[in-house]
């Protein structure tokens, strides 16, 4: 596979989000939203059910207008240039997405059609992909027969087949068993380090966080942390990203078992 490089961007951010807010009537889902992350990252986007990832991704998206702020994907407006920023994307989203009365190779390639690949490439890139994610047996069976762990695979396939270049996953892993949850982890890291991709990962899961990553933390739809571990850590005067994690929310770290599978 192809993914656009860290070198081929000019340094552009991956992803910018610049004072966005958005409202549901009068409630304020998304206050004054601000950061970056750079290309070639894993980035996790980290809150409680209910600090605003799900509608940060639907503003990203372009599910829903956005009204206030900018956000740019690799320096394209989402909104005024939203063909040229949503070629770039890829996303996986928390509900189940696939056709369960289609077989695998069904759902992916009328995924293929719809971004416009002709049927040879199009192959060629399923087979490759469903190799990566360890799907290559599943090909043609329904969707309803996979597993919870498969059926994302089978998403995160998809939503690599037009080779974005920052791919966003929100709460992926939720419902899955330890092993499921490790190998999905495992595999979005090894996109990043092998093919160059950027992600943007959603969880409420402190323990899906490792000590390289970028981290953004949202608190009842604004941004109270932004960097790498190590700094997030040191700025709450915190000795680990749980406990930092923990501060930055507001929750007793008696409540923690919350935050784990």
């Amino acid at each position: 596979m192809q993914h656009v490089k860290t070198d081929g961007n000019g340094g552009v951010a991956a992803l910018e989000v610049a004072a966005v807010s958005h409202f549901y009537g009068s409630k304020c889902a998304l206050s004054d939203v601000s950061f970056t992350i750079p290309p070639a990252s894993f980035t996790v986007l980290l809150g409680l059910n209910g600090a605003g990832k799900t509608t940060l991704f639907s503003l990203i998206s372009r599910l829903y207008n956005t009204r206030q702020g900018t956000i740019r994907i690799f320096g394209h407006d989402v909104t005024r240039a939203a063909g040229q920023a949503l070629r770039r994307l890829g996303i996986v989203f928390q509900a189940r997405t696939l056709d369960l009365d289609l077989s695998v190779y069904q759902n992916l390639a009328y995924h293929a059609s719809l971004h416009g690949i002709g049927a040879r490439q199009a192959r060629q890139r399923i087979d490759a992909l469903l190799q990566q994610v360890d799907m290559s047996d599943r090909l043609r069976d329904k969707a309803r027969s996979l597993s919870g762990g498969q059926m994302r695979r089978i998403e995160i396939a998809r939503a690599l087949l037009h080779q974005p270049s920052l791919l966003l996953l929100d709460e992926a892993t939720v419902g899955l068993d330890i092993q499921s949850r490790a190998g999905i982890l495992a595999t979005i890291r090894d996109l990043v380090a092998t093919e160059g991709i950027s992600v943007l990962w959603a969880t409420h899961l402190i323990d899906e966080v490792e000590d390289s990553d970028h981290v953004v933390v949202l608190r009842e739809g604004r941004v109270v942390a932004a960097g790498n571990v190590a700094d997030v850590v040191r700025s709450t005067g915190r000795k680990s990203i749980r406990d930092a994690f923990s501060h930055l929310s507001g929750i007793d770290t008696r409540q923690m078992t919350d935050l784990q599978p």
